[in-house]
């Protein structure tokens, strides 16, 4: 499967790095709250966080003026499988991959989603195999090498598969249902997934009525980690593919680091500086790779619901009712 969406022109290209920059940035500050809600029950507070997330998303499309779109027996089975893989069981790997093995070993198993999606890309140059493995080595230095045993590191690699999930099953989506609606239907299936596990494993102590600190904790984990973050990610998927996209998932350990900074959580050591500079001198060197994507892909093409781009355009036409167009299939700015 290719890995690129769209052929992205310099003002789409430029959108779709920042926003993806800003995404994985977001998704790591996830560490600075993570200790406000620790003694909160996982799972209970997992689905009340894609609750409140599919509240805010479904009434934005509402605003927005997206209609509901029929979806195809492959599209929902589709929708299904990057619910229940990218968010519910991604989340389940995490919690038992830290449990056994403490966050640095899983962070460090994600710190290798740069390098995972430059390989699935299909021919990748070397320059950007090269710019993935220096994001994985600074992403690797600045989460502590890892550690823990071999049931944590079993853990820590499904949860490296459910990450690519999250974003390879929404490319075939992200065309005909655009980035706020992917957001949300995937968010609202995640709700009753993990209600099903919670209750099977912690019963009815999954949920309980949170303090002022855990409600504000799970509230920044809705609303900014997967309202925010979910929107900037797959809209940057439409944009510029995500192979170029990946290079930025190695920023997660560095808003751990600067989130940790800023709250006073501790100061950033030597390793966790220089593991932070590699990661961007790997994003500079793969960003400088060969220019935008070359060519659309499936998704991007007729068959696929979306729309090919015009004779000698240099942007793609933005796919019907998407986000950033609204209800129509106006080019967005």
């Amino acid at each position: 499967m290719s890995i690129d969406v769209s052929i992205a022109a310099p003002p789409a290209r430029i959108r779709g790095l920042s926003q993806a920059a800003g995404a994985m940035f977001l998704v790591g500050t996830l560490a600075g709250v993570s200790g406000v809600i620790q003694d909160y029950p996982v799972y209970g507070g997992q689905a009340l966080r894609y609750l409140l997330a599919a509240a805010v998303l479904l009434a934005v499309t509402r605003l927005a003026g997206l209609r509901a779109v029929r979806l195809t027996a492959r599209e929902g089975a589709l929708l299904a499988a990057l619910s229940l893989f990218g968010l519910v069981i991604f989340n389940v790997c995490v919690i038992e991959a830290t449990r056994r093995g403490g966050p640095a070993l899983v962070g460090t198993v994600l710190g290798t989603v740069p390098l995972a999606l430059a390989l699935l890309g299909g021919r990748p140059s070397p320059r950007v195999l090269g710019a993935a493995t220096v994001v994985v080595a600074g992403a690797t230095l600045a989460t502590g090498l890892g550690s823990g045993d071999l049931p944590g590191l079993m853990w820590s690699l499904g949860a490296l598969f459910c990450e690519l999930c999250f974003s390879l099953l929404a490319i075939p989506l992200l065309p005909k249902l655009g980035a706020v609606r992917v957001s949300a239907y995937s968010a609202a299936l995640a709700v009753p997934l993990l209600v099903v596990t919670g209750l099977l494993l912690d019963g009815t102590a999954m949920l309980r009525v949170p303090t002022l600190p855990e409600a504000l904790g799970l509230g920044y984990q809705a609303v900014i980690v997967t309202t925010v973050a979910f929107f900037l990610w797959y809209d940057a998927l439409s944009r510029i593919g995500a192979a170029t996209a990946g290079l930025f998932a190695g920023l997660i350990p560095v808003g751990a680091i600067a989130t940790g900074a800023v709250l006073g959580l501790g100061t950033p050591s030597a390793p966790d500086l220089l593991g932070a500079a590699l990661v961007v001198a790997g994003i500079v060197i793969g960003l400088s790779a060969a220019g935008p994507p070359a060519t659309a892909t499936a998704a991007g093409s007729p068959a696929a619901g979306g729309r090919q781009p015009a004779a000698g355009a240099g942007s793609p036409a933005a796919p019907a009712s998407s986000p950033a167009t609204g209800a129509s299939g106006r080019r967005s700015p």
